[in-house]
């Protein structure tokens, strides 16, 4: 099963702990959070089930592709790391 990790930044909102959960695509895997930490869906997700511009996610090392649906597919041995986004210049 898919790893996920939700870095401090993350954690200082809602807490959660890092675990293997089932998920062929990024929002599965996050379907599956939800139901163990409701709270989190509204800090990561905007009202349109999209990725807020003040996260990141990383599969396997590279960045997410599919901000809007979720929709980069993982593997039964990805590592998916949640961070929050840094912005300014």
């Amino acid at each position: 099963m898919p790893h996920i990790v939700f870095a401090p930044s993350i954690q200082r909102h809602v807490e959660v702990a890092e675990q293997d959960l089932p998920g062929a695509t990024l929002a599965g895997l996050l379907q599956a959070v939800f139901l163990q930490q409701p709270k989190l869906r509204g800090y990561l997700l905007d009202d349109q089930g999209g990725l807020r511009r003040h996260v990141t996610v990383f599969i396997d090392g590279l960045r997410l592709r599919d901000c809007e649906r979720l929709g980069d597919p993982l593997n039964a041995d990805s590592q998916v790391y949640v961070v929050q986004a840094l912005s300014g210049g």
